[in-house]
């Protein structure tokens, strides 16, 4: 079973369709079983795309309207194995897109949820914040999947309430088997801050658990919201309810493993079994 998150970036990278197209054939290439997706963008202005052609397609809320550019979408039509997906907007990102979440899965979408993590609900206001998830079977156990775009630790919008407001969401569903994951926007060697508030909660971060691991670092330079930024940075996380078998926990979408597809990398975890 493999497991993949990735900050796209979306519509904010030159040559957008070819690395569309990258990404498509680096998932097909590993056969990944699950991709969370952040800052996954449609532009406001592009049209509705008829419910008829939204393929596998399992809404997270009411009376959402998929847009003929929304990277989701694009990607899935151009994965060569059928893909089960969903998209939630959560706030206007770069001025003119509607900037969201999204999960694919190549197993059934049984069941989807969408919450705000952020006390703001202002949807013009990049510090709104929600979480996506997904129920499917995996390795024959129903398991949640859950995505999330987080903010920093020091911000007005604090990461901190955003987390306690996630364990609350969450709380019935860490019974079973629950994978969160995403853009974290808090640094994992940083004491005291973020990634600690979360480990405390009891989560089991898969890059620590994993057999064999590389580096982890998914920012290497300076980018938005991380202006300053002179050092690698491992922000992107993978993390579980309980404890799980790990195989490996790689960077992916680097250069080295996969294409540079986003002004992030991504992470990929295999998980023992099918």
């Amino acid at each position: 079973m493999k497991i993949m998150t990735l900050n796209t970036h979306s519509w904010q990278e030159e040559q957008q369709m070819d690395k569309i197209k990258q990404l498509a054939a680096f998932i097909h290439e590993h056969d990944i079983d699950v991709i969370s997706l952040q800052e996954v963008n449609q532009s406001m202005g592009a049209e509705a795309v008829p419910h008829s052609r939204l393929t596998h397609y399992r809404p997270a809320e009411q009376d959402i309207v998929i847009r003929e550019d929304n990277y989701a979408y694009i990607l899935q039509r151009e994965l060569k194995t059928e893909y089960y997906w969903t998209w939630v907007p959560v706030h206007v990102g770069f001025v003119t897109y509607d900037e969201g979440l999204a999960i694919l899965s190549k197993m059934p979408i049984q069941q989807t949820m969408s919450h705000y993590v952020s006390a703001m609900r202002d949807y013009s206001n990049y510090r709104t914040r929600k979480i996506l998830g997904i129920q499917a079977s995996m390795q024959g156990m129903d398991t949640w999947f859950v995505n999330g775009h987080y903010g920093w630790w020091e911000d007005e919008e604090s990461f901190r309430g955003q987390w306690d407001r996630t364990e609350e969401v969450l709380a019935g569903l860490r019974q079973g088997r629950l994978f969160i994951m995403g853009d974290f926007n808090n640094v994992a060697e940083r004491r005291g801050e973020g990634y600690d508030y979360l480990m405390n909660k009891g989560w089991h971060d898969l890059y620590l658990t994993a057999a064999d691991r590389d580096e982890g670092f998914t920012v290497v330079k300076a980018i938005a919201g991380w202006e300053d930024n002179k050092r690698p940075l491992r922000i992107d996380y993978i993390c579980s309810s309980h404890p799980v078998s790990v195989l490996t926990s790689r960077v992916v979408m680097n250069g080295e493993r996969g294409p540079v597809v986003s002004d992030h990398f991504g992470v990929m975890v295999e998980i023992e079994g099918k």
